[in-house]
């Protein structure tokens, strides 16, 4: 389909066209900028939530525990999940779509899985462009109520998210001390609402006691916002009904003016990645004898990135 055709199908929620759209939008094809411009109509209507934490924490099973209250709820759901790849080959498993095959028939639901690329924040290089087509897909009763954006565990990288997304949902587990983790890393301080999963096993407790006593040490004032800590168990469906409230009640207390700021954020993050994706492969791109006359002392390090900036 041409792309006029393809943005009034997009606008009008057709599920095909939203698939088409975010195909273009991860080729990085100039196809997809008038579709890019019509969600942006839409923005701010959906709530954009993102999903990280360690590699095991069981991210995904708690991803299609929350698809299935939010349907149960009458809510439309987008889910994006960013799957580990090789920096090399681009090669990904991209497992998450395998796993929530079960709405694959649902017509509230749309998965997508992208492949991270080598990307170090966790997120794909296109992430925020997918992202903003998922937001701003349909209108009305075609559009969707959440987006979640679920990204590879690779720990402390993994803070870009909270620039991506609205609320930041942090998955821990009780086994291998994941608060002490969490805390070390400088995760927490990202996160607007904590999900201790896997909470029957042993230490659960504990975690959570971790949890609030790291809270305790950090600076803040009567505006501060205490992530709120919750117990769950994804893989029996147990505790996703209060974190999504906790979400809701995290959003309240942001009101419009905190989720306007956000989504200033966002947009920044989102042009920022575009230029470090055109510099770096400005930077493979470039004539090996660069590199060759920084490893022979010919040139320093610092010229050579001058000379790829294009700075005189």
């Amino acid at each position: 389909m041409n792309v006029a055709t393809l943005e009034t199908r997009y606008r009008a929620g057709e599920a095909r066209a939203l698939a088409r759209a975010v195909t273009l939008a991860e080729a990085g094809l100039p196809q997809v900028r008038p579709l890019l411009r019509a969600a942006r109509e839409r923005a701010g209507q959906a709530v954009v939530l993102g999903v990280t934490g360690s590699p095991g924490s069981g991210k995904s099973t708690l991803v299609d525990a929350l698809i299935a209250v939010l349907r149960a709820r009458g809510q439309r759901v987008a889910v994006l999940a960013v799957d580990p790849s090789s920096p090399y080959s681009g090669g990904a498993i991209l497992g998450d779509r395998i796993r929530m095959l079960r709405w694959h028939a649902d017509p509230g639901v749309f998965v997508r899985s992208l492949a991270s690329r080598g990307a170090l924040g966790g997120l794909s290089a296109r992430t925020m462009s997918v992202l903003a087509l998922l937001e701003g897909a349909g209108h009305g009763d075609t559009g969707f109520d959440w987006v979640i954006l679920e990204t590879v565990g690779v720990g402390q990288s993994e803070v870009d998210i909270a620039a991506a997304c609205d609320h930041t949902l942090l998955v821990l587990t009780p086994a291998g001390g994941d608060g002490v983790q969490a805390f070390k890393a400088g995760i927490m301080e990202i996160a607007d609402v904590i999900a201790v999963n896997k909470a029957d096993l042993p230490g659960a407790d504990r975690t959570v006691r971790e949890l609030l006593a790291a809270q305790g040490l950090g600076a803040h004032d009567e505006h501060t916002w205490f992530a709120p800590i919750r117990k769950a168990i994804a893989a029996k469906g147990e505790g996703i009904d209060v974190l999504i409230d906790a979400v809701e009640a995290h959003r309240a207390h942001l009101g419009e003016s905190g989720l306007r700021a956000r989504r200033e954020a966002r947009a920044e993050f989102e042009v920022r990645s575009l230029v470090q994706e055109r510099l770096q492969r400005r930077a493979r791109e470039v004539s090996h004898d660069l590199y060759a006359r920084v490893a022979a002392g010919e040139l320093d390090a610092e010229a050579a990135a001058d000379e790829l900036l294009g700075r005189p």
